[in-house]
């Protein structure tokens, strides 16, 4: 909703102050099919030119995850440090046994199958199972786990910003093929310089127009999206963040609630449970731990 309203503010003032100021829209509508079939096309081909298949499909991906948003909800953040206390307090509870059969199959666990959004995200997932299992094998050393942990989610991040670095790169390049555009339309123009002065205005006009729509496109549209993707990138990487926190004062010894109190402050303001949220929703799990085994 917030994009579309935007991109509406966008088209009513720039277009809304050409008109109020005098111009003629028919000039821009008639030369804009030609310009932007230059300019988006020269744009889409330098990008596929430019990047392999794999960048190409996430950055596509990356686009409707703008206008989608960031998936992360207050909920979710609950739900999260709730399935880190249940593994970890199983895990210092029962020992590495308890544990394994939910870290070898989360699909089939019934701890993971609590929170079945969470389940949803494979790499989230897999993360949390992979740094888990090497608990169970003695792998302990906070500091080792630390670093082991921030050099995952750095590779991770890396890799996911790469369709966003491309989009950004496309949307550099915009003005200067709005140049390219121009160019054209200026040649075109020059070799009817006998027409007369009214057609050979609106020849120049309609040039033009490939300058306008080049910085339009690549300040008004891709940019902007290119930078939404990069803050919605940053903001679903959060989780990462906090579940790196709880595992790792897990593995310092901190106890268990200890440990996601830690977690939960590394939640996002907007999004983070209170302490009085949290534990009302710790206190649900504890009852589900002391009624059934995990």
């Amino acid at each position: 909703m917030l994009n579309a309203i935007g991109l509406v503010v966008i088209l009513l003032c720039v277009f809304g102050s050409f008109l109020l100021s005098g111009g003629n829209l028919a000039v821009i509508l008639h030369a804009l099919p030609h310009e932007m079939l230059a300019i988006a096309g020269a744009a889409v081909g330098a990008f596929i030119l430019g990047n392999s298949l794999a960048t190409v499909k996430k950055a596509w991906k990356g686009t409707v995850r703008v206008f989608k948003g960031v998936r992360w909800t207050e909920a979710d953040f609950r739900d999260l440090l709730a399935l880190l206390y249940t593994l970890l307090s199983t895990f210092r509870k029962d020992g590495a046994n308890a544990i394994e059969k939910h870290l070898d199959q989360p699909e089939e666990s019934s701890i993971f199958n609590r929170y079945p959004k969470l389940l949803k995200d494979q790499g989230l997932i897999e993360f949390i199972c992979d740094y888990l299992r090497m608990m169970t094998v003695n792998f302990e050393d906070p500091h080792q786990m630390a670093e082991a942990m921030e050099g995952d989610i750095e590779r991770h991040h890396a890799e996911e910003l790469q369709p966003q670095h491309a989009i950004q790169i496309m949307a550099d390049g915009l003005p200067a093929l709005g140049i390219v555009a121009a160019v054209l339309g200026v040649i075109k123009t020059m070799s009817s310089i006998d027409q007369p002065t009214e057609v050979l205005g609106a020849m120049i006009g309609g040039a033009l127009v490939g300058t306008f729509l080049g910085v339009l496109l690549a300040y008004c549209l891709v940019g902007p999206i290119a930078s939404k993707l990069q803050q919605i990138i940053d903001a679903d990487f959060k989780p990462y963040l906090i579940v790196k926190t709880a595992i790792v004062g897990h593995a310092q010894g901190q106890p268990t609630q200890v440990a996601i109190e830690l977690a939960r402050r590394m939640t996002p303001s907007a999004y983070a449970p209170s302490f009085a949220q949290l534990e009302a929703a710790l206190d649900d799990v504890k009852e589900q731990l002391n009624a059934k085994p995990a």
